[in-house]
């Protein structure tokens, strides 16, 4: 099938499609096509985003709530509370742009590794470093779906930490609770995300899904969990 296709079939008949790119040859737009969709659709997602009045409004809002507790708890002197603030609105200009680019293009080599790793030495396939590549970037056509998703509830809710899972149940979200990161991360999209994965992954070592799908998850849990845990533990030592 055609790039096109494989991008499409993606979301309904993906082992046919990492079946296919198992035994076809090294193809770089297997990765490439989606890094630069994804890249496309969230700079788009991102101008659009903070073209909105509300999304701005609500940013400024957490940053100077944020900068409050600091000045509060005296970490911050108050004459001194307006660099901070400045950073922090830069960070949120450039991060939507410069974010994407790390997330597109990186993490189609990085699951790579990890897809060769665990899939040569751990579950005893047999492929090469760039057919999990190809693998990991295909897999990543899900998320220019999710983004395109996020941008919708963002622009029409008004919250720019709107995602489509039980983040939405909370009412005034905070970036720094870590239980509220967990519920913006644990989406629904996520764990498609990762199940597409995973059976990427059983294909390419010729397993089934169950065994594949237990290192995705589980290596999504730590490099997820590791930081939200050291969050909460710090949250928890330091008095409020």
């Amino acid at each position: 099938m055609s790039l096109a296709a494989r991008l499409l079939n993606i979301f309904a008949i993906p082992s046919e499609v990492f079946n296919e790119v198992k035994i076809g040859p090294v193809s770089a737009g297997n990765w490439l096509a989606p890094a630069l969709l994804l890249l496309a659709v969230s700079w788009v997602g991102a101008w659009l985003i903070f073209s909105q009045e509300s999304v701005k409004q609500k940013m400024s809002e957490i940053t100077d709530q944020a900068i409050q507790k600091q000045i509060e708890k005296g970490k911050l002197p108050k004459e001194q509370a307006d660099r901070p603030r400045q950073i922090a609105e830069m960070a949120v200009k450039i991060a939507p742009f410069v974010a994407p680019l790390f997330i597109a293009f990186i993490t189609p080599f990085t699951w790579g590794f990890i897809f060769w790793l665990l899939g040569t030495k751990v579950l005893h396939g047999n492929f090469p470093y760039m057919k999990a590549v190809e693998v990991a970037g295909l897999a990543n056509t899900i998320m220019v779906l999710e983004a395109v998703v996020k941008i919708l509830l963002i622009v029409g809710l008004g919250n720019p930490f709107a995602s489509p899972g039980p983040v939405l149940l909370v009412k005034e979200f905070d970036p720094q609770n870590p239980i509220h990161s967990l519920l913006a991360l644990a989406n629904v999209m996520t764990f498609w995300l990762l199940t597409i994965r995973a059976i990427g992954l059983a294909r390419l070592a010729g397993t089934t899904w169950g065994k594949a799908g237990v290192w995705v998850f589980a290596i999504w849990l730590v490099y997820t969990g590791v930081p939200l845990g050291l969050g909460l533990a710090m949250r928890a030592l330091v008095p409020h």
